[in-house]
């Protein structure tokens, strides 16, 4: 780990210009900094600590929307009674998530910004990353491993695969992200927020240097409190998605009124199933229609040599998910 800055601003506007700075970095957690430093992959000039901006700090459950703090802890609001109960897909992507002892240090602003686990981005013995080194080349398709990579959403130049949970709610359930920086404070939409690879994998969100993540707000709606965050994972504990599912219904008797995908473990960004939530409105919730909606959200998905898998994976957990966010819509859990 090479020598860096070390800045720990006590307001907003000071943490701004701190950041903007070239080679400087944010860090609020540092479970996924710290880790890069220590690998070799981030060698920042200089870190801006922002955990004692404490107006960044907090989260409110309310009727209309659910606000949080980007410096939010992944444990305090995956514990939250009253936001299990309002929007069950929220805390259930948190407490799904990591260690009891990562989740406690990590801060919501920071898990919807983390890094790819892609092993050749990981591993700076590997030259060839387009995503670590624009124009090396990609490792995993010159003969790699690609089991854990993307097939949605990747590129000739960059398969990594987005490895978050909490960001497939949010897509889902159209949350938007607050932001200061040089240009001032904006509104993006969650799902404008992170970029296809393309020929850019280095370039993986929208943010403008200096520009720093404040707060996350996620609208109420019906879909929300019937909602449910489905992980199929190596292991029960503390490992990454091989599929996932965020999911959501509003049933208006036994007609679909609205309905939310969005499906992890698979795709380059947080991925949001439109065509698949298209086939459920206006029709019942049943076995078969979820199996269908499961199919229809990997129609487009091109699957390398070892991840075929996903695609069947991927739509069993889309129609487990379906289900249990119909048993919940219709008072059967």
């Amino acid at each position: 780990m090479r020598n860096f800055d070390y800045h720990r601003p006590t307001d907003i506007a000071a943490a701004i210009e701190a950041a903007r700075a070239d080679g400087a970095e944010i860090l609020a957690g540092g479970t996924t900094m710290v880790d890069l430093m220590k690998i070799g992959v981030w060698e920042p000039q200089a870190l801006v600590d922002i955990t004692s901006l404490s107006e960044l700090e907090g989260y409110d459950v309310g009727s209309d929307r659910i606000t949080f703090g980007a410096l939010a802890r992944m444990a305090e609001v995956g514990d939250d009674d009253a936001l299990k109960t309002a929007a069950p897909v929220l805390t259930e992507s948190l407490w799904k998530a990591a260690s009891p002892q990562l989740r406690h240090a990590a801060r919501l602003g920071g898990n919807i910004l983390q890094q790819t686990r892609c092993p050749y981005f990981r591993d700076t013995a590997y030259a060839q990353c387009n995503k670590r080194n624009p124009g090396s080349g990609c490792a995993a398709l010159d003969g790699g491993e690609t089991n854990l990579h993307a097939i949605l959403g990747g590129s000739d130049a960059c398969v990594a695969m987005y490895p978050g949970d909490f960001a497939q709610a949010l897509v889902a359930f159209d949350a938007e992200v607050t932001t200061k920086g040089p240009g001032g404070a904006r509104t993006i939409p969650f799902a404008d927020l992170h970029v296809l690879p393309g020929d850019t994998p280095h370039i993986e969100t929208i943010l403008n240097r200096g520009e720093i993540v404040t707060g996350i707000t996620v609208p109420v709606t019906g879909a929300l409190k019937a909602s449910h965050y489905l992980k199929a994972r190596d292991r029960e504990s503390y490992a990454f998605a091989s599929a996932s599912a965020a999911v959501g219904l509003d049933m208006d008797g036994d007609t679909v009124r609205d309905a939310r995908i969005a499906i992890g473990g698979v795709a380059a960004v947080p991925w949001r199933a439109r065509a698949a939530e298209d086939s459920l409105k206006g029709g019942p919730l049943t076995e078969e229609t979820a199996r269908e909606a499961g199919r229809i959200a990997f129609a487009d998905a091109v699957p390398l040599e070892g991840s075929e898998y996903k695609i069947k994976l991927g739509a069993d957990v889309v129609a487990g998910a379906l289900m249990t966010a119909h048993a919940r819509a219709t008072g059967g859990e």
